[in-house]
């Protein structure tokens, strides 16, 4: 590594050293470990100079080899969320000052108990499942590779049997668990207690979301191309499918009683008896007004967001403006048009412009 990239990594070294000092490394301190998406190659830093808590980087040092996994699990996590929200009031914005105790990344979010906490545990711990998974499938680890325990079954008289390389899902659901369940023991007072099994439940509800949309594909064998035998294995879905399940997830999540015996339960009264099943997302508080900004707690509000005239949806200038009205403003595009090839031998274009309205909340 040349001189100049030497520097460039100190000085992130020292920046994040300096954002982390500011947080507690409690239960909260859980979240450190997204800041490792901004990393090129976190590997060459090694575990100790990373943004996560005592626990992670003693798990970081026994298998290093998983660092390029646990940046692509937070990238995943947090272009998802990004993604699944950004035509609503909250979109899952990156937060530029958040306030003390949160996290740079997501701010307020992180700490509050709403459905966008429940969402965001719930995406980065599948995010983590869905990398480390598929780098286990593709063989960059010695530790693990392809689920062996289908091998040798399937069914003989309909003709088809397992083969290929299974994901081994169950893999990255235990490395998920293990990176980033915090024990309930090391926390103290009731607030950290309810918000931490909170976070656990979702964290586990994001790695059923990988198990459930696991699907079978199966590749035919026979004569002439028929199909008279079938090898098959099964596989995870693209991340935008978990994305979107876990975003019904939250559109129906759970709100649950701020105060805990022995197990978590519904905070109304008249469900408090129907169980909570274990890929339900579950939230404490309800959620803050989004759509002015809150400079306290890190919100900036819809003002200035483009949206849909048109569209009678979340994206749509009435829900997104939060009834404030929005401006409209023209905005002019001027790109190549027309390319045609000229023997011989340079390319020859027309100059289109077109004119576009764009609305803006007030």
């Amino acid at each position: 590594m040349d001189r100049v990239a030497l520097l460039g990594l100190s000085r992130l070294c020292a920046l994040w050293a300096a954002v982390l000092a500011l947080f507690p490394c409690g239960a909260q301190g859980n979240w450190m470990w997204l800041g490792i998406a901004s990393f090129g190659v976190p590997e060459k830093l090694g575990c100790a100079n990373l943004p996560l808590n005592s626990r992670q980087k003693e798990l970081c040092k026994r298998k290093p080899y998983l660092l390029p996994s646990i940046r692509e699990g937070a990238r995943l996590g947090i272009q998802e969320c990004r993604s699944q929200f950004r035509h609503e009031r909250w979109n899952c914005q990156v937060s530029t000052a958040a306030p003390p105790g949160t996290s740079p990344l997501f701010g307020y979010e992180l700490s509050s108990g709403t459905k966008e906490t429940a969402f965001i545990y719930a995406v980065m711990a599948a995010g983590l499942v869905h990398s480390v998974t598929r780098s286990c499938s593709a063989g960059n680890m010695t530790e693990c590779s392809c689920d062996t325990t289908l091998q040798n079954g399937g069914s003989a008289s309909e003709g088809w049997h397992w083969g290929g390389c299974s994901d081994d899902v169950q893999y990255g659901m235990w490395f998920s668990r293990k990176f980033l369940d915090f024990p309930t023991r090391n926390t103290t007072g009731k607030e950290n207690k309810v918000l931490l099994a909170m976070n656990l439940h979702n964290n586990e509800a994001g790695r059923q979301a990988v198990a459930k949309l696991m699907s079978v594909d199966c590749r035919c064998h026979g004569v002439s191309g028929s199909c008279a035998v079938k090898t098959c294995w099964k596989t995870m879905s693209s991340f935008e499918k978990i994305g979107h399940l876990l975003k019904d997830k939250y559109e129906n999540s759970v709100q649950v009683s701020d105060r805990i015996k022995r197990k978590m339960r519904r905070r109304e009264k008249d469900q408090k008896k129907e169980p909570i099943r274990k890929d339900d997302l579950l939230y404490i508080n309800k959620s803050p007004n989004y759509c002015v900004e809150d400079k306290k707690l890190g919100i900036p509000g819809t003002q200035g967001r483009e949206c849909n005239r048109t569209s009678e949806g979340a994206d749509g200038c009435n829900l997104l403006c939060c009834g404030r009205g929005y401006n409209t403003h023209v905005v002019r595009h001027v790109e190549r048009c027309e390319c045609k090839f000229i023997w011989c031998c340079y390319v020859r274009c027309r100059r289109c412009e077109s004119m576009t309205d764009v609305h803006t909340c007030k």
